[in-house]
């Protein structure tokens, strides 16, 4: 019978799912596109000052192995032969930036999140090098503003604040990559000859990149002061970049690689220009393929290489929403307000009331991201009454992450003149039916949802699989599976959705301009009143002359 099985599933392939919360290996059935088995693993996030997030390139590493080896086991108990996964695919958080020591293997520092807003300072200050401190200056060869949201300001803040990387730097010992670079050097030798490189999808989130010539870009990296050797090669995001070095699957092609938004464009088959699709993770992130031009936006969204599905094929486009925040606040509930014990809880307490009774919550942890890329924004609860309770905090929490989804969506919409008929969602998020029937109600649209919501590290599997020198995976149109979905229609009327999106636009407009760049950072990220000279005299003084008058009343008496 285990024999039988074997046979019958034929050739396999495998998916690392390297998200910002937790880290997946799982394999599928390059025939069907069945997902055969998986295995998950948190992944921790630190929070070492306001604004600063960081993960230990180490631990997701660690993660990656432990996710490959327990899938092999589940697999193996299931009569499953791993001999089958012919390649594996790898998607990634994008953004997130590491530095590390070629010659020992160890990262330099942190991972730096793409979350992170502890360059601020140093955006604020590239600013100052840019005509009229346009923020979009950019934009015509990256497709994107200079934001804290991507690579090349991290990097640059790692240079300018971390010793033990500018010398690494100046000994020729540093390597940069995206989360991707990372993952693929390591398991294809590391310090014994790991490949160093990325895909074009990851680099164009980097802005060193030069999204119409596909490389990195020589004025870029001067402005940015980054050393080109640094820089991972650039390859497409399906071809065979090594082969793993370790563990169960020794010897298997790493062969597919993709940014993890671009990752669900493909799993969610949108190879149509207009197809769109919104993924909900720890962010949310709505990507429409604009084909083989890039669209510039003229409503705060940004451009990105979708795909490149081989070394000789054509680069594919998209236009962009990110919101910074989406599963994140549940976990936010969770972790830091202690109101639910699992995320799960969350939509169990807002089915309990069914509303939010005119609480608005602006998850602005992170400022804010398209459409207004304004980091000055931090999040607000407002509406709260002393009828107010954590079922309708919780409510306005889910609600938050569909009116987010409305901004982005009627910018996609302006940009690209034809309305969505309906939105393909994907992600973690979309297990949350009050969510998505909300994110119905709030759009006016259809919402629709596969029945296998692992769109991310389908995508990834796919392009792995259609790899030259792999070929067990047909991405033509007629050989791909039909998926079947489960479908939200809108329940209210417009009016309702109107009312309550105006509400939330409202509350969104008070939630900025709470943060300015701090001048009283004593330079190490801290805080200090008497790092502002001014300020720091006129308080010692007044301490001095309190101390002086009590000493002459003192004597007095």
């Amino acid at each position: 019978m285990a024999a039988s099985n074997r046979l019958v599933l034929g050739p396999l392939v495998g998916a690392i799912d390297q998200g910002t919360g937790s880290t997946r290996f799982l394999v599928f059935n390059a025939k069907t596109a069945e997902l055969l088995s998986h295995h998950q693993v948190e992944i921790k996030q630190e929070f070492p000052k306001e604004g600063w997030v960081e993960q230990d390139p180490k631990e997701i590493l660690h993660s990656v192995y432990e996710c490959v080896e327990k899938t092999c086991e589940k697999l193996t108990q299931l009569s499953i032969d791993i001999r089958n996964i012919k390649a594996i695919g790898v998607s990634n958080q994008r953004e997130t930036t590491v530095v590390w020591d070629k010659t020992t293997g160890e990262p330099l520092y942190n991972a730096i999140v793409w979350l992170d807003l502890r360059t601020q300072s140093t955006v604020e200050r590239l600013l100052k090098r840019i005509p009229g401190k346009n923020k979009n200056f950019f934009k015509g060869q990256t497709g994107l503003p200079l934001s804290t949201y991507f690579s090349a300001v991290k990097l640059r803040w790692l240079l300018d604040n971390v010793e033990e990387i500018r010398n690494a730097v100046s000994e020729g010992r540093a390597m940069f990559g995206t989360i991707d670079s990372w993952i693929i050097w390591s398991l294809t030798g590391g310090k014994n000859g790991g490949v160093h490189c990325t895909d074009v999808t990851n680099a164009s989130r980097t802005m060193l990149f030069n999204i119409h010539t596909l490389e990195w870009d020589t004025d870029l990296c001067q402005f940015f002061e980054i050393p080109m050797t640094l820089l991972p090669k650039v390859r497409s995001s399906s071809e065979i970049y090594g082969l793993m070095k370790s563990g169960a699957l020794t010897g298997v092609p790493i062969s597919g690689c993709l940014g993890d938004q671009s990752a669900a464009l493909v799993g969610q088959m949108c190879f149509q220009d207009g197809q769109a699709k919104n993924t909900y993770g720890t962010g949310c992130f709505l990507l429409c393929n604009t084909g083989l031009k890039p669209v510039l936006s003229e409503h705060g969204l940004i451009t990105t290489v979708a795909y490149k599905l081989g070394r000789d094929k054509p680069a594919c486009y998209a236009l962009e929403g990110s919101v910074a925040i989406a599963g994140a606040v549940v976990r936010w509930l969770r972790d830091n307000l202690g109101i639910v014990k699992t995320t799960e809880e969350v939509e169990k307490l807002a089915a309990e009331v069914g509303t939010s009774y005119g609480c608005y919550f602006v998850p602005a942890f992170s400022g804010l991201y398209a459409p207004y890329w304004e980091p000055s924004a931090r999040g607000i609860i407002c509406g709260l009454t002393q009828f107010t309770n954590r079922n309708h905090i919780a409510f306005a929490a889910l609600e938050a992450v569909c009116f987010q989804a409305r901004e982005i969506l009627d910018a996609m919409n302006k940009d690209c003149g034809i309305p969505l008929s309906q939105l393909q969602v994907d992600g973690g998020m979309t297990n949350n039916k009050i969510l998505m029937q909300l994110q119905a109600d709030i759009l006016c649209i259809p919402v629709v949802k596969p029945s296998m919501p692992e769109t991310t590290a389908l995508g990834a599997a796919m392009a792995a699989g259609a790899a030259e020198g792999v070929g067990v995976w047909s991405l033509n149109p007629g050989d791909l599976t039909a998926v079947t979905c489960e479908r939200f229609e809108p329940q209210i009327n417009p009016e309702e959705s109107e009312y309550r999106y105006a509400r939330w636009k409202k509350a969104v407009m008070k939630s900025m301009g709470w943060e300015t760049s701090d001048p009283l950072s004593n330079g190490n990220g801290d805080t200090s009143i008497f790092s502002s000279v001014p300020l720091g005299f006129y308080i010692v003084s007044s301490m001095v002359m309190l101390i002086g008058a009590k000493y002459i009343s003192g004597l007095n008496n």
